[in-house]
Order: structure tokens, then C-alpha cells, then sequence
């Protein structure tokens, strides 16, 4: 008698039995296959992404990285739900007796006159403006140099390249001069002007517009009669959308974080960015009758962050694309 007229007459259990077991036989010989494959690639010298190689060690790395990128947030979550007394009397990693997470965050939006409130559209209209203008210089010039041949093309590349490698703490002292003899300094456009300037943003997208766009396609919307603006805003803009939401989350986070710059250019605190305000805020108890507030300081930076966690994950699957595409030339 077969395998099936037996597990057929024991009934319901021994057909889940022999399942079961055929199961597990299919298991072990798709285990053995793996191994097999993973040993002729490793042979070969290539690897396999499609059958990687598990590794412990490597598991473990990636989970004490997570946790030491995980860790201030943590942090900033536990310690925001404490009061002034508590943050000073309990454990940092441990909450206090009073959960008091929504007082510190209607006292941050409310203490000295609802200054933060200011300093978050100020910070709001700095990323708008100069991070806005950043991505969209950094596109047309990015596209530009990619799509457009003139002389002059491989010099504009060796600056390009040369302004990467500048760190913009190096530029501050000279910019401060420039938009002093301007009288700009304490106005929003010392905060504006400098960041529409986003060397890196302009390289991406000039890598990203190379790749990611076709000659062909761009030659067969001419030959149909279409325009330069035409073929630019139909045919290369959508192929550009993760190049551009990738340079937008770089413009966007280097502007909402940025810290030097407006400490330097700014001395009216209606127009300090958030950066700039809470560590203010930090600085008040070291003052001549100054009130400590720290709790107010953590909830703050906790409020401050969770902008930009949200446009992380709502853009993420558009960060991962932009940034492995180009990467590989068919």
C-alpha cells in the first residue's frame, strides 16, 4: 500500500502527519540547497544577495549599532516625562513619580511667551526657504551640467568637487563679514541666503540626472517638438523624484539642525531657529537669578526631532531608491 492510501486510512491525523513530514523533508532540502549554493559563491569569490550568509557576529554589530542610534531617543522620551524635580532626583534612564509628558509640552509652547512657538516658524520658514531653494538650484543645475554640454563643464566639476570637500564651519567667519558690510546680519536672509547653496545637492543631482535619465528619451521628446522646459518638467522630472526627495532630506535635515551659522548671524531672539533657542534655554540657569528648566530644555528637543522623524518615514521608500539608483549602469 502507497504512502497516500495509508495516510488516507489512518484518517484526518495521519494526513496532517504526512504532511507534516513532507514539510519538513521539503525544508531540509531547500537548507541543503542553500548551503550548497553559498559554498560554490563563496568558491567562486562572489556572494549571493539573494542567499546571503547569516552571520551572528554581524547581528550582533547591527544590533548594538541600533541601540547606539536608538539610545538619545530613548533618552529624550524617558526624560521628557519628568518634572524639574524629578529630572534632578531620579535616575536618567528611568522614569520619575510624575508622568507629566503633556504639562512639559504645553509649558514649552507656553513659558516666556510662547517663544518656542516663534522659534519652530522660524525654523519652518528657514527650511522652507533655503532648503526649498537648495533642492530646486541643486535640480536645475544638477540637470544642467548632466544633460548640457559647454565649455567650461569640467572646470565647474573640479569647483563642484573642491566645495564639497570645504566644511561650511570654515565658511561661516567670512560669510558673517559679507552680509555685515551688507547690513543682512539679525535679519532672516542671513539664515536663508547661505543655505540655497548645497554643493553636495548639486553633485547628487547631477549624478542622479546622468543616470537616471535616458539621452535617448530626452532626444525622442525633441524630435517630437517638444521644448527644453517641456521635456524637462514631462518627461525628466518624474524620473528625477527620488534624486529630488533624496537632496530635499539632505537640505532639510543640514537646515533644520543647523547651528553655527545662526549663532553667529543672529542676535534678536524672535529670530533664533529652535537650535539656537533651546540651548538659550540651556544656558538660563547659569545666569544671575536664572530658573533651571531643564525638563522644559528635553521636551523641547524632543518636540524639535519629531518633524523630521516623520518626514523620514514618510519618504523612506524614496530615500532607499535615491540612493542606490545610478548606482549600477546597465
Amino acid at each position: 500500500m502507497s504512502n497516500a492510501s495509508s495516510a488516507a486510512a489512518a484518517g484526518p491525523k495521519g494526513r496532517e502527519k504526512a504532511a507534516w513530514k513532507a514539510e519538513r523533508e521539503r525544508r531540509r532540502r531547500v537548507a541543503r540547497d542553500e548551503r550548497a549554493e553559498r559554498a560554490r559563491a563563496a568558491r567562486s569569490g562572489f556572494a549571493n544577495v539573494a542567499n546571503p550568509r547569516r552571520s551572528a557576529l554581524l547581528t550582533l554589530v547591527c544590533a548594538v549599532f541600533a541601540v547606539y542610534c536608538l539610545f538619545p531617543f530613548f533618552y529624550l522620551l524617558v526624560n521628557a516625562t519628568k518634572t524639574q524635580a524629578d529630572f534632578t532626583s531620579t535616575f536618567g534612564l528611568g522614569f520619575g513619580k510624575t508622568f507629566a509628558l503633556w504639562d512639559n509640552v504645553v509649558t514649552v509652547f507656553t513659558y516666556d511667551g510662547g517663544i518656542f512657538g516663534r522659534w519652530f516658524l522660524n525654523t519652518v520658514l528657514y527650511v522652507v526657504a533655503g532648503a526649498g531653494g537648495a533642492t530646486l538650484l541643486a535640480i536645475m543645475g544638477g540637470y544642467g551640467l548632466a544633460k548640457f554640454r559647454f565649455p567650461g563643464r569640467r572646470a565647474v566639476f573640479v569647483v563642484v568637487i573642491g566645495a564639497i570637500s570645504v566644511p561650511g564651519i570654515a565658511l561661516a567667519v567670512p560669510q558673517f563679514l559679507l552680509f555685515a558690510k551688507l547690513n543682512l546680519t539679525n535679519t532672516p536672509w542671513a539664515m536663508v541666503i547661505p543655505s540655497l547653496v548645497s554643493t553636495f545637492g548639486l553633485y547628487l543631482m547631477w549624478i542622479f540626472s546622468d543616470q537616471a535619465v535616458p539621452t535617448e528619451l530626452l532626444e525622442a521628446a525633441r524630435v517630437d517638438g517638444a521644448g527644453e522646459f517641456r521635456t524637462f518638467f514631462q518627461v525628466s522630472l518624474p524620473l528625477l523624484a527620488p534624486g529630488i526627495v533624496t537632496t530635499a532630506l539632505f537640505a532639510i535635515v543640514a537646515t533644520w539642525n543647523n547651528y553655527f551659522l545662526p549663532l553667529i548671524m543672529l542676535k534678536d531672539s524672535d529670530w533664533y531657529p529652535l537650535t539656537i533657542g533651546l540651548n538659550q534655554w540651556k544656558d538660563q540657569a547659569s545666569t544671575a537669578g536664572g530658573q533651571a528648566i531643564q525638563n522644559l530644555v528635553i521636551t523641547g528637543s524632543l518636540v524639535t526631532i519629531v518633524p523630521l522623524v516623520i518626514a523620514f518615514l514618510c519618504l523612506q521608500r524614496y530615500w532607499q531608491s535615491g540612493l542606490s539608483a545610478g548606482a549600477v549602469k546597465e
